[in-house]
């Protein structure tokens, strides 16, 4: 059982690269400045916004047709008081100061599925979750699962 689970690990690692952009396509540097939403204040007003409700999602990486176990990729989507919604996700260089990234919810794709969810009740803030997915990225170490994981148990 252990070998057939680190084949498959060896396998993943060896055909696709963990990365962190919501549709499931690879994130480019250039692209992610372009495509920066909210600057500023706006920016820091999302940071400090009360989370309501935390779901961890998942879907699966880039170029697979399903998820298997921790060969996937999970985040937790967030929603404010205004019902807008924020995936927070972890990956290998997904941004530019940090590995722990927000993005619009709406450009989440359908691969997504929810695996948990959790009421804070606006306890905890947009950066709480960014703080606690951390800003370094390790596969073995500290990738988006375990990211995703502390932001759901804080």
């Amino acid at each position: 059982m252990a070998s057939s689970f680190l084949l498959l690990w060896a396998l993943a690692l060896l055909s696709v690269t963990v990365e962190a952009s919501s549709s499931g396509g690879t994130l480019d540097r250039a692209k992610l400045a372009g495509q920066a939403e909210l600057f500023g204040s706006d920016l820091t007003n999302l940071y400090n916004s009360p989370v309501y409700l935390a779901e961890r999602m998942q879907r699966p990486l880039d170029g697979w047709p399903f998820k298997l176990g921790d060969i996937s990729h999970t985040g937790v989507r967030v929603t404010l008081r205004d019902g807008s919604q924020w995936l927070i996700h972890k990956g290998h260089n997904a941004g530019i100061s940090s590995n722990t990234v927000v993005t619009d919810a709406r450009h989440m794709s359908s691969k997504w599925s929810t695996l948990s969810t959790r009421d804070f009740q606006g306890s905890r803030t947009v950066s709480d979750f960014v703080g606690a997915g951390g800003p370094n990225y390790n596969l073995a170490r500290d990738n988006c699962h375990m990211a995703s994981d502390r932001m759901m148990d804080q």
